[in-house]
């Protein structure tokens, strides 16, 4: 039986643009490609989920607009179970703008959504099956009874800890077991730009498993008060969005499985490198073959 992860948060609809190099003042570009993917946090995590042979479930909220039955349609062909979705009639489903140079970084302008109900419900018969769960801080409730029902099963619970307005990360931080900073989200919470650094601060306040992803310097863990670094492979990046978000999914499924942290932290930094060299937002997920090919062939 395929391990079931349940996650909740953001679901955008991304529109990308590449460019031959990003701007740094105003004016108009003209793009060389254009592609409409999907894309948030907890629903890019789900994806990644199912590509690498979990069962993958979103619970999430959306306008009921074009914009989110587009993102609806996407996920069931993908192979997510979104019956925890909730659409709000009248409301405006996330969107982003985003820049892309040949090197794969990028520019994001993310609009969150507008009259998305912040008492959207998440059911406990939802987890039936689950074995792990993973929030993103993007919907606060959603994320918050998620955790609680999780912590009554005994099940891992994973927070994606992305840049918040003051005092989310704090709040979500204490309910979950594993939280997986961003570089810039554990730069706000911990006060320090230094990564090693901020996990130092922030370890001992938090029982929990904690970590930073640093992109293509691969990430660090706190582990038995130092931090160990797990290295990122390197490969030929093509787009560099939602790569955390695939990270933290790939982890969620790899706590699911039994492995180890170190051994789940390898997995999923195999998952986002070849996403990051894929591209193609939702269907560039690399699957289960890909991933495990690359791990047998090892990177220093």
């Amino acid at each position: 039986m395929r391990p079931r992860i349940v996650c909740s948060g953001m679901a955008a609809l991304d529109r990308a643009y590449e460019l031959t190099a990003l701007p740094d003042q105003p004016g108009k570009f003209i793009a060389r490609g254009f592609r409409e993917v999907g894309g948030g946090m907890a629903a890019t995590a789900a994806v990644a989920v199912a590509h690498l042979g979990g069962s993958a479930a979103w619970c999430g909220r959306l306008g009921r607009d074009a914009v989110g039955a587009t993102l609806m349609a996407k996920l069931a062909a993908h192979g997510v179970d979104t019956r925890g979705a909730t659409l709000a009639e009248g409301g405006q489903s996330p969107t982003a703008g985003i820049l892309v140079d040949p090197k794969g970084e990028r520019i994001l302008a993310v609009f969150p959504g507008a009259g998305l109900p912040e008492d959207a419900p998440v059911e406990p018969h939802w987890l039936d099956g689950a074995g792990a769960v993973l929030a993103d801080p993007r919907w606060i409730s959603g994320a918050e009874r998620l955790f609680a029902l999780a912590a009554a099963r005994g099940l891992p619970r994973v927070l994606d800890a992305e840049t918040s307005p003051d005092g989310v990360l704090a709040r979500l931080a204490k309910l979950a077991d594993h939280v997986v900073f961003s570089e810039r989200g554990l730069a706000e919470f911990a006060g320090t730009p230094d990564a090693e650094a901020g996990l130092a601060r922030v370890a001992p306040r938090l029982d929990a498993t904690v970590a930073v992803t640093l992109g293509e310097r691969g990430s660090l863990w706190w582990r038995d008060g130092a931090a160990l670094r797990v290295p990122a492979p390197r490969v030929a990046a093509r787009d560099t969005t939602g790569c955390g978000d695939v990270f933290h999914g790939a982890y969620a499924l790899a706590l699911a499985e039994r492995m180890t942290v170190p051994e789940a932290a390898r997995f999923a930094t195999a998952a986002a490198a070849l996403k990051a060299a894929n591209g193609e937002g939702w269907d560039g997920m690399p699957d289960r073959d890909a991933v495990e090919a690359l791990l047998r062939e090892g990177w220093a």
